[in-house]
């Protein structure tokens, strides 16, 4: 008896408590995100004519050093798919002067590690370190970037690496759908083209390699970006010493590409799917162009985040599909707009519908002001966070220079997203989001989808 009286006691607390919270006011909203200004920088070029821009920025003693070359998977050739990945590798194994255990092990004792990574445009070769040691890092990315061994002891166990790669990208039908709209958008364009064959890949010589690093790298498109806390005598001399020798090398000659799109339906057919991994979407423009962000709070708002309509439409609402979005993916010159998502194969034609619905009452009728608001105050602040960091720092510059921006591209980023009207996302729907002329790709059942979506569009593949 006396367990259960205190029981009761114990029940009426918390439900006072509960009740306690609450009545408990809600927290004040959080002040507007503030513009986003863009800390001082130094900027030379080297006789060579490598570009060279020093941040000072942040407390922390650590230094990022980036070296950004304009060549990536956009240079390879029909015949070279992933073959400036599999350079990026190499370059890992050891230099004219030092083995890969010795590259490792120095990078180690700097206290940071050299990354490569490979985009359609950009190849970036990053070192991480301790301020102290800035300057050796410069002194030992430089010898990765300018004296790359490309040891053939080395090949056969990175392609092999690369195979592995290759066949588990071939088995996710997000990556086989994204493959097929990409060469459908851009037919006979190293931006429609996303994997290689196992035999292409076998293929590759150390020659191939070699001859791909000496058309491309060279310090004429080369950026070397330092951001973080640093000695800027100290490092500045090092990068002299280190990168004044280094050859000039080629002139970038970008092949832009001619994105083709037309409302056809392309299958990559999988018998027995049990969902549809959709693709829809078309070409539309480059951060270069005025609308551009104005087109980034339609996205959001349509499907790039979490709360937006699409993703409420078709996943909380009907659970057609559980983690829906949409994003414009950009390159040099070249941008386009995509929904996608995996749906069940059942109501493949239902979610199709759907998503053309939200298009088409986004540009018909302007969202309400505190929707908007909502979408406007999230983007804002993600960006400032975004550059909260030396390597967000560095990104941001990248991005400018890869796209002839100017620094008020960044610096009235805040403002600019904040000046988007109701009016105008309406505006900016209709007349870069025209739905009668997206491709749309389905790799799914063909058998069972077919019907489906037949109101959408021809079914051409």
């Amino acid at each position: 008896m006396q367990t259960k009286i205190i029981t009761q006691i114990c029940l009426v607390i918390l439900l006072c408590s509960v009740q306690t919270l609450a009545q408990k006011q809600a927290p004040p909203e959080g002040s507007a995100p503030k513009d986003f200004t863009l800390p001082a920088r130094t900027t030379f070029t080297l006789n060579n004519g490598m570009n060279v821009t020093l941040v000072q920025y942040g407390t922390l003693p650590k230094t990022v050093i980036r070296a950004v070359v304009r060549v990536g998977n956009g240079n390879e050739g029909p015949n070279e798919i992933w073959l400036s990945d599999l350079l990026g590798e190499l370059m890992k194994e050891g230099t004219t002067t030092r083995t890969a255990k010795q590259l490792a092990v120095d990078a180690a004792r700097l206290g940071g590690n050299i990354t490569i990574g490979v985009a359609d445009d950009l190849t970036n070769i990053t070192g991480d370190v301790l301020s102290a040691y800035a300057p050796e890092m410069v002194t030992l990315m430089a010898d990765v970037l300018c004296k790359p061994r490309f040891p053939e002891s080395e090949l056969t166990r990175l392609k092999n690496d690369k195979v592995r790669e290759l066949s588990i990208a071939k088995t996710d039908p997000n990556s086989i759908a994204l493959e097929k709209f990409r060469g459908v958008m851009y037919p006979n364009h190293a931006y429609g083209r996303i994997f290689p064959t196992e035999e292409m890949l076998q293929g590759y010589t150390v020659e191939q390699v070699r001859a791909f690093y000496d058309n491309n790298f060279g310090a004429g498109r080369t950026h070397l970006y330092v951001a973080g806390v640093f000695d800027p005598q100290k490092v500045e001399q090092a990068i002299r010493a280190a990168f004044d020798s280094w050859r000039k090398g080629p002139t970038l000659t970008p092949v832009l590409p001619q994105p083709v799109t037309q409302r056809n339906i392309h299958f990559v057919d999988r018998p027995g799917a049990p969902q549809s991994t959709v693709y829809i979407g078309l070409p539309v423009i480059d951060p270069a162009h005025t609308d551009y962000r104005g087109l980034q709070v339609v996205n959001a708002l349509l499907g790039g985040l979490f709360i937006s309509r699409i993703t409420a439409n078709i996943r909380e609402n009907k659970g057609y599909t559980y983690s829906p979005g949409s994003s414009i993916s950009t390159r040099y010159r070249d941008a386009y707009w995509a929904e996608f998502a995996s749906i069940t194969t059942s109501v493949t034609g239902l979610a199709i519908k759907e998503i053309f619905f939200e298009i088409d009452r986004l540009q018909g009728e302007p969202p309400p002001a505190e929707e908007l608001r909502g979408i406007q105050n999230y983007m804002a602040g993600v960006f400032v966070l975004q550059n909260s960091s030396p390597a967000g720092i560095i990104s941001q510059l990248a991005f400018l220079n890869l796209h002839g921006l100017p620094d008020s591209y960044l610096t009235d980023y805040v403002k600019t997203i904040y000046s988007v009207t109701p009016e105008l996302v309406s505006e900016l729907a209709k007349k870069y989001l025209r739905d009668e002329e997206m491709t749309i790709v389905i790799a799914g059942d063909k058998k069972t989808v077919q019907k489906q979506v037949a109101p959408f569009g021809k079914v051409v593949g």
